[in-house]
């Protein structure tokens, strides 16, 4: 085969995952319209529209529509549906980043016990009150999920330091820091005093959207944009990585450094989403599994494609949640998971696993 040949098949693989990205794009459009239209308030669809146009051009004069229906669109149903968009968004382009730097078909981004210690700081919060920062109210919990989230990256890497970084390692130590963290909120729920608050830990842990505010949107979105624009420049290290640890190092490629830069970057994504949402289990595993088989392993491709992969997911799961038990709802996590579970199994006997390396 001739390099003219090459080329042409390269062109070619290039411009399909182009077209699957595009592609994505108008399903999360679709799936925006119709999650909008969707719930145990379903104003006319028309007037859904009404109501989003006339906030996004008002120097057209659109007719807002009904007051009751502004609001459940506006303020209600919207902030929900942008929030799973980017919790899906930065879930599945972390979980991306780290199949590929650890090499391993069967991580996620939580296992660096980012979920579990999350968790601990949030019942920390919830049944005691506790904070890691001079942080109270509404913030209290987001806080503490964060910090502790940061908290578990650094000990993982801490450790893993100690025997030489190494994926093996991480992914070691990453799994004795989740049972320590999970160890301890085992410890708050058995000990907390008050039903409520032990029934608040427990809703938290299954994950929800029920709390998402233009202003909680607000903080998390630029802090996933950097990250996922940051993830998708370390994207040809990344493949060039997927060769191994000695050609990498052959080609001026740091495996520690770009090892370490990864796991601050998906930590900060994940503690990110994790503190304002709760712990959404799944989309960062099954997310990237989806898109290698659509689009191949070619990370600068399929970090923006697992992430539209992702956004898709938890939105279509929210909705779901939303509507299954009306007027009462699912935890989004609780979705998730029931898909996840068959997903990962299957993952796990399938021989597709194999042809991702």
């Amino acid at each position: 085969m001739n390099a003219l040949e090459i080329k042409k098949l390269y062109d070619k693989s290039k411009t399909r995952r182009v077209l699957a990205i595009i592609s994505l794009f108008i399903v999360i459009l679709v799936a925006i319209v119709v999650s909008v239209s969707l719930g145990a308030a379903s104003p006319r669809f028309t007037e859904a529209m009404q109501a989003i146009f006339s906030r996004i051009f008002p120097f057209l004069g659109i007719d807002p529509g009904p007051t009751l229906t502004q609001y459940i669109i506006i303020d209600v149903r919207l902030p929900r549906i942008v929030m799973a968009i980017i919790a899906g968004v930065g879930l599945a382009a972390s979980g991306a980043t780290m199949q590929g730097v650890l090499r391993n078909p069967l991580v996620s981004s939580y296992i660096l016990g980012i979920s579990a210690a999350a968790g601990f700081g949030a019942a920390l919060a919830i049944v005691f009150g506790v904070g890691v920062l001079a942080v109270y109210g509404e913030y209290l919990v987001i806080v503490n999920a964060f910090v502790f989230s940061m908290l578990a990256m650094l000990l993982v890497y801490g450790i893993a330091r100690l025997r030489g970084v190494s994926t093996e390692t991480v992914i070691l130590a990453g799994v004795a820091i989740g049972f320590l963290f999970s160890a301890l909120l085992s410890l708050i729920q058995y000990i907390a005093p008050e039903h409520e608050a032990l029934r608040a830990v427990v809703f938290w842990l299954m994950g929800g959207l029920s709390a998402a505010s233009w202003e909680s949107i607000l903080i998390v979105t630029p802090i996933i944009a950097i990250t996922l624009i940051l993830m998708i420049t370390q994207a040809w290290n990344i493949n060039i990585l997927s060769m191994g640890e000695e050609v990498a190092t052959s080609l001026g490629v740091n495996p520690k450094r770009i090892l370490a830069v990864t796991m601050v970057l998906e930590t900060l994504a994940t503690a990110t989403i994790i503190a304002f949402t709760g712990v959404i289990g799944f989309v960062c595993l099954i997310s990237p599994h989806i898109a290698r088989m659509l689009i191949g392993s070619d990370h600068r491709f399929l970090i923006p494609c697992s992430a539209l992969i992702g956004a898709i997911l938890l939105l279509c799961s929210d909705t779901v949640a939303r509507l299954i038990l009306q007027p009462a709802e699912l935890p989004v996590g609780v979705v998730t998971s029931m898909l996840g579970v068959p997903f990962f199994l299957y993952i796990l006997v399938s021989k597709r696993r194999q042809s991702w390396r």
